[in-house]
């Protein structure tokens, strides 16, 4: 169950603010309401702390249902650090979750595993001092999978019940589709922040390789993992991104048509018939708007890359967690035992080797951005996967992009007959986190626009 981790702090005084209502908190945190609530608090219109223990009171409320969280703050100490933010900008105390891999000092970093019960960090994680210093305020730790891993969270699907929210950022996609929280941070080593934002129906963004930092966050792989962002509208997504990294995404010529390829088949499984209609209709709705769409299919450096992820990720995870599995392994789930116990296989020599591959393949794999701005290609195979599958649903259309650090944007907007939604995915190249961003808008406005 989620904690609440500051038991021994001082009670909140007499005249601590009382919890934002359910209708204004409702009207605080709509999607569309972003910018003029980001505005609200900066003047003082609308007090952080109120909002922040608005948004609290939900969390606790959600503790048995959703499961979205594993911890949040003590309401002082969540008001004190709200009252702070107001002062900073560009977020003015704007709740944020964050993964619960990541370090917020004075919250317990779980890893959604009983092998990190009990630790504390000293320090915020580099990303969330980054946050901090933007005004965001931390409302609440999101649950992941176990060691950001494939062991399932407890965690619900709020735009697809009964359906996984995906990992390994559960937590983060489900809070932030269920209208708990505007913005949430995740990270990514194969696919968890693109596939959980699809299966839930948000926008993710995993950003450029680097781009924000990852010191104080829990490895799994030092070279892939990559720290994330969601939000409900891709402007959010861009606004957070602006905050934490103090650049501006904003596009310079919103005349031009985009040049976008259309991933229409793949050399591993093929995408299920409703992602196939789901791409297609996306592909039309952006050529009907002016926009130069042509088909392309990804080369056998696809496949080969494939298999330099697995290699680069088993070694790297084996070298994280394997003392771990040495000194624990009976608190670990039989499904991360396994994979620890076939990673330690992967030597020295083939580490090398998938290193050796990586750069002999990447010049062919850049190359399908030449002439075109953008790929436009499905976020995962299918809809969320059952709970009865046990299974946070493959990763297979994204562990490429995250080797090749790529910037990629889960478009929601489309969805199955039943429902439940179905993601679509930007890829532009490394570095071109604007150009990502502002297709994706577009994307979004036309599969808003019917």
């Amino acid at each position: 169950m989620p904690t609440d981790p500051s038991p021994l702090l001082p009670a909140a005084p007499s005249d601590a603010p009382q919890p934002l209502s359910a209708p204004a908190l409702d009207a605080a945190l709509a999607p569309d309401a972003l910018a003029a609530t980001i505005a609200a608090l900066a003047e003082g219109r609308l007090d952080t702390a109120a909002l922040a223990l608005g948004v609290r009171e939900r969390l606790v409320a959600d503790a048995a249902g959703l499961q979205a969280f594993a911890a949040w703050p003590e309401p002082a100490a969540l008001a004190a650090e709200a009252r702070a933010a107001a002062a900073r900008g560009p977020l003015h105390g704007l709740p944020v979750a964050v993964k619960d891999i990541i370090d917020v000092a004075g919250l317990p970093t779980g890893c959604g595993s009983p092998l990190r019960a009990g630790h504390r960090p000293a320090a915020d994680a580099a990303v969330v001092a980054a946050l901090r210093q933007a005004g965001g305020v931390v409302v609440g730790k999101s649950a992941t999978t176990e060691m950001a891993f494939l062991e399932p969270s407890p965690t619900g699907n709020p735009r697809a019940p009964g359906r996984t929210p995906g990992g390994s950022s559960s937590g983060s996609a489900a809070a932030v589709a269920a209208g708990l929280v505007p913005f949430a941070l995740g990270t990514q080593t194969g696919g968890s922040v693109v596939r959980p934002a699809a299966y839930c129906g948000v926008v993710g963004m995993k950003p450029s390789l680097g781009l924000l930092p990852t010191a104080g966050t829990a490895c799994f792989s030092w070279s892939l993992d990559t720290v994330g962002v969601f939000a409900a509208r891709v402007d959010g997504a861009r606004r957070l991104l602006e905050a934490l990294t103090g650049r501006r995404w904003a596009r310079t010529d919103p005349s031009r048509p985009w040049r976008i390829a259309v991933v229409d088949g793949r050399p591993w499984d093929e995408a299920s018939a409703a992602m196939q209609d789901a791409l297609g209709k996306a592909a039309a709705r952006l050529a009907a708007a002016g926009h130069a769409v042509t088909p392309t299919r990804l080369g056998a450096w696809a496949p080969a890359l494939f298999e330099v992820h697995a290699a680069i990720q088993g070694r790297e995870a084996s070298a994280c967690l394997g003392p771990l599995r040495a000194a624990r392994g009976d608190a670990m789930s039989a499904t991360l035992r396994g994979y620890l116990d076939e990673a330690a296989g992967i030597d020295a020599a083939a580490y090398a080797a998938a290193w050796q591959r990586l750069a002999a393949e990447r010049p062919a794999a850049l190359a399908a951005f030449d002439g075109v701005d953008a790929l436009l290609m499905p976020s995962a195979p299918d809809a969320a996967p059952p709970l009865s599958a046990r299974s946070t649903g493959p990763s297979t259309l994204n562990r490429v992009w995250t080797l090749l650090g790529t910037p990629c944007v889960n478009v929601p907007g489309l969805a199955t007959a039943e429902g439940a939604p179905l993601g679509l995915q930007v890829v532009t190249p490394p570095g071109a986190d604007a150009l990502a961003l502002a297709v994706a808008e577009d994307l979004e406005a036309l599969l808003a626009a019917g």
